[in-house]
């Protein structure tokens, strides 16, 4: 980035959870390339106020209102503008002194504020697959006719997007997306039913939110990484594959037509794609730990276990249906995902819970936002009948 180019001024919706926290952690190591001007989170009020001490942001929004008090007194001695509700976030993302907004909010709740962004014609950097699985092609359409650029930050995309540089001119044949199995790579079906939820959250390799990391062991998070790459990449179905790579150091690769097939690797570590996603088209140096090859003599790769991993498929079926129907996924997936993590539900009902929802909700083939927002609220409550059936 030219030494003499301004701070970009980020606005960080979602601050408090792992991308949002990890994404201030490059802030905090490029300082002279980026100032925080706007810090959000829904219930984490104490890191909110924590964080927003330390990088003194223009605006905060905390989204439960019950806590906005909490806030408003810890940060007033600051002169900081605190806000609290769903409708003042939608607001603040318009604020003129914003160069880029980073969605790093998890689910459903992401579409309406990367909407808005993309109306205020900000740039973004979306750390939201869920976003692009909901409403991808309102999304992408709406980001066009507002010539506002959608920077991805999930590490397969990133590496998508890096092998692409240079290549715009050239069509893609294929793409790879790398998923390392999860903890449950090589489990077999009656190993899988008496998993528990402290299991599940053993991810080999990343540290995530739970949400993400319970995607990952159902390879849910590879199949709604499938439908955000259709998006973000104007891809077909045949032209997305999934391939397990354990050691998680190739994120992802490109296929050419001649052949060629171009990887983008390193240790896996977030803060890479995320400032990358915010410094793009320029590469800051950073301190980040270095990959040796002779550390990792070997990189293997097999394919997914569609068998006692549904979700992939599901979400493959949801994306070749189209329509609301990667909709239903998603928020079906939300429910369970719940579920699981309060014991309400065993492992393998999650994929169960999601192809009855995918059954049950009404389909609509060519939907607007109203019809998503319908759409997800009809399957939060098919799903939820659901599970309370389970529960008797």
């Amino acid at each position: 980035m030219p030494l003499n180019q301004k701070k970009k001024n980020l606005a960080s919706l979602g601050s408090t959870g792992s991308i949002g926290s990890q994404a201030l952690d490059v802030v905090r190591q490029q300082s002279g390339h980026f100032c925080v001007e706007v810090l959000t989170a829904q219930n984490n009020a104490s890191l909110l106020i924590a964080q927003a001490i330390e990088f003194r942001p223009n605006v905060v929004v905390i989204g439960a209102e019950h806590l906005y008090q909490k806030v408003a007194s810890a940060l007033q001695p600051l002169d900081i503008k605190v806000y609290t509700g769903e409708e003042s976030l939608l607001q603040v993302i318009g604020m003129e002194t914003i160069d880029m907004v980073l969605i790093a909010l998890v689910g459903y709740a992401g579409l309406r504020p990367t909407l808005s962004a993309i109306e205020a014609g900000k740039q973004i950097a979306i750390a939201n697959k869920e976003t692009f699985v909901v409403a991808g092609e309102l999304v992408t359409r709406l980001a066009k006719e507002r010539g506002v650029n959608l920077y991805p930050v999930d590490s397969e995309h990133s590496a998508i997007f890096q092998c692409l540089a240079g290549e715009f001119h050239n069509p893609v044949e294929k793409i790879y997306l790398t998923a390392s199995g999860g903890p449950f790579r090589g489990k077999g079906k009656q190993y899988l039913q008496q998993v528990t939820k402290a299991d599940a959250l053993k991810h080999p390799n990343w540290t995530m939110g739970c949400k993400i990391t319970i995607d990952s062991a159902t390879l849910m998070n590879k199949g709604l990484e499938v439908i955000e790459a259709k998006w973000l990449f104007g891809l077909k179905a045949d032209q997305i594959d999934v391939v397990v790579h354990p050691q998680s150091i190739i994120h992802s690769m490109v296929q050419f037509g001649d052949g060629s097939i171009k990887a983008q690797m390193g240790l896996p570590d977030m803060r890479l794609p995320i400032q990358y996603a915010l410094s793009y088209p320029h590469r800051l140096s950073s301190g980040f730990q270095r990959f040796c090859f002779t550390d990792h003599p070997e990189l293997t790769f097999e394919p997914p276990d569609r068998e006692n991993f549904r979700c992939l498929d599901l979400a493959y079926e949801a994306m070749k249906t189209g329509g609301n129907m990667p909709c239903i996924l998603n928020a079906a997936n939300e429910v369970a995902v719940n579920a699981f993590l309060k014991d309400s539900i065993k492992f393998l009902r999650i994929p169960e819970i999601i192809e009855t929802c995918m059954h049950r909700v009404g389909f609509d083939p060519n939907p607007d936002f109203m019809v998503y927002s319908g759409t997800d609220q009809e399957t939060r409550l098919i799903a939820g009948e659901i599970i309370d059936k389970l529960m008797v």
